[in-house]
């Protein structure tokens, strides 16, 4: 698809006032991306579980105003004004002006919080940009009468892409694939589609509790690590094992191999944080007890053949993935064995859901 067909060729209705109100979630990677070209073009394909209960809830209320060249806005997160947050969300606006022109009209105020812990491995910046996105696209079809829901999504996914690369990933779900890959019907660099296959029912449902390691600020931040994939002497093989590794993934969540999934899943963990450790500079975002918990799972699974594994985001954090069947199993793993690795004993239990929804 063609950029240009994202921009609305006119507006049916004048809105002097209105509030949109959305809840949207973060995502896991399976397969992740770790590299990106402008304007927000990943380097290689990647596919997550929509999470549910790790969403952003956000509120933007818009006032007509005289046109102006760049858009006008106050934010407020979890209740507090927060200035240090406006320099990427107006980065944000400025990529998206042309596709949203309606945004030159209004002045908006947008109230924004989390269900869980800010920039702490969880991706918040998915959350949160896809909330606003949802809420602008919500103001575009009021002002269009475009009642196309597949177009409104899609469109969705590219503007939240323009915020944030994995935001692409949160407006559907429960699988879903951002950048363009052949063995992926309708994949695109532009937004995320809807995982097109059927999967294989150990893969419904499936569970993800977060085990919070360390929930202050990372040492660097993400867009910082992508730009480091810049001249990385890793990076080409990397990319393509990346998008090998998707066409492997897709067979094995259409077939159910749950043992080849753990495999796959845990090596794409333990990848993106090599390749921080070989980057230049290098850095380290895994923390003792990020390694002391898969050492955990590892001989949790040697012991008792479960199906449960982990992966990592691009933090401290682990994510335990597992089938809903091993969840009172697991919830007793966790209790005996793992939050004792939590910072103050601290978990997130969540589940593959379905996206973002209007309140």
């Amino acid at each position: 698809m063609n950029t240009a067909n994202f921009i609305p060729n006119i507006l049916e209705y004048s809105l002097e006032k209105a509030t949109y109100k959305w809840q949207t979630p973060s995502n896991i990677a399976l397969v992740k991306y770790w590299g990106k070209s402008n304007p927000q073009i990943p380097k290689n394909a990647s596919i997550s579980f929509t999470l549910n209960n790790c969403h952003t809830t956000t509120q933007i209320e818009f006032v007509k105003i005289e046109p102006t060249k760049t858009p006008l806005f106050e934010l407020f997160f979890e209740g507090k004004k927060k200035d240090d947050f406006k320099p990427k969300i107006a980065t944000f606006f400025d990529r998206i002006k042309d596709y949203c022109p309606y945004l030159l009209q209004y002045k908006m105020v947008i109230h924004s919080e989390n269900s869980f812990p800010h920039s702490s491995g969880i991706a918040s910046s998915a959350s949160g940009m896809s909330a606003i996105a949802m809420c602008l696209i919500n103001l575009e079809k009021d002002l269009t009468a475009n009642t196309n829901e597949d177009y409104l999504k899609q469109k969705a996914s590219f503007l939240s892409r323009l915020g944030s690369g994995s935001a692409s990933r949160s407006i559907e779900g429960p699988l879903v694939v951002w950048g363009k890959h052949d063995e992926i019907e309708g994949s695109s660099d532009l937004y995320g589609v809807k995982f097109p296959y059927e999967i294989a029912p150990i893969f419904k449902d499936f569970q993800d509790t977060i085990l919070l390691v360390d929930k202050g600020e990372k040492q660097v931040s993400s867009t910082v690590g992508h730009n480091l994939m810049i001249g990385h002497p890793y990076a080409e093989n990397r990319f393509k094992q990346a998008n090998d590794n998707l066409s492997i993934l897709s067979k094995i969540l259409q077939e159910g191999t749950i043992e080849e999934f753990i495999k796959l899943v845990e090596s794409e963990a333990l990848t993106l944080h090599a390749m921080m450790l070989t980057s230049h500079p290098y850095f380290i975002l895994m923390k003792p007890k990020t390694l002391e918990i898969i050492n955990e799972i590892w001989m949790y699974r040697a012991a008792t053949k479960s199906n449960v594994c982990f992966t990592l985001d691009a933090g401290a954090n682990v994510h335990l993935l597992y089938p809903k069947k091993e969840k009172e199993a697991i919830n007793l793993f966790i209790q005996e064995k793992l939050l004792r690795y939590c910072q103050n004993n601290q978990s997130i239990n969540d589940y593959s859901g379905l996206g973002g929804s209007k309140i």
